[in-house]
């Protein structure tokens, strides 16, 4: 049986898409010793849905005391931001049928103490994971000792984890050398994302918002929305291709 493989940026209380392949992993692994992704990045801001318009909510972070990589970002110590976030998601979910299901485990994430931006996403993807009955093996790549870049490094993270499968999102297509995978025994897949629709209020549907969304219009039903697979590369490739 294939062992599974993801790694992927820690996000802002991200999209049900980042849980879909939390659900596949069988190990998960933070790429938090990585540069900070240059301009407006999903590890720093989410979307959400009010009743009325899609609206952005933003870490905010202290450019001051922070370095280049994602687990040297700081966020404001001063100010009460997470009091403002969760006004926030209280104004846009209130009448959420699951609102308060929802909001008592947005108040646990927004208790995190640590002011680093790394550790907040990752305790509150772990923390959703958990609500979600999803258990991979969490692990940080900065605790893992597996240096270099780019393909090189995810095959050799693949190897120290005994994993012969890679699952990935869609961004990837653009930078991986599948061929050097399939060289060292590891199949890279592509996750085939079914972006399962639920009621959210009266207005259009849109996946690509939180997770929190989700669980305050479904409830523990959210569950039953993580039904993606993955599929073989070559395949995914042709299929972006139109061929």
């Amino acid at each position: 049986m294939a062992r599974v493989l993801v790694v992927s940026q820690p996000m802002f209380l991200p999209w049900i898409g980042l849980f879909e392949q939390v659900r596949i992993a069988d190990v998960f692994v933070h790429y938090d010793d990585v540069q900070l992704p240059q301009g407006r990045s999903f590890v720093t801001r989410v979307q959400i849905k009010s009743p009325a318009n899609i609206a952005w909510m933003t870490a905010p972070v202290d450019h001051r005391k922070s370095g280049k990589l994602i687990s040297e970002i700081r966020l404001f110590a001063e100010g009460d931001w997470r009091s403002r976030h969760l006004k926030t998601l209280r104004h846009a979910y209130a009448r959420a049928p699951y609102f308060e299901s929802m909001f008592a485990l947005a108040e646990q994430i927004y208790a995190c103490p640590s002011n680093c931006l790394c550790d907040f996403n990752i305790a509150a993807i772990e923390k959703i994971a958990h609500w979600l009955s999803l258990s991979p093996q969490f692990l940080r790549s900065s605790d893992l000792n597996v240096g270099g870049s780019g393909t090189q490094r995810l095959i050799d993270l693949c190897e120290k984890l005994e994993c012969d499968t890679y699952v990935t999102g869609h961004g990837a297509l653009r930078y991986l050398n599948h061929q050097e995978f399939d060289q060292r025994g590891v199949s890279v897949r592509y996750i085939d994302y079914k972006k399962a629709p639920y009621r959210q209020g009266t207005s259009e549907f849109t996946p690509y918002v939180s997770i929190l969304d989700a669980i305050a219009h479904c409830g523990e039903e959210a569950r039953n929305l993580l039904r993606s697979d993955a599929i073989g590369w070559k395949e995914f490739r042709n299929r972006q291709a139109g061929t």
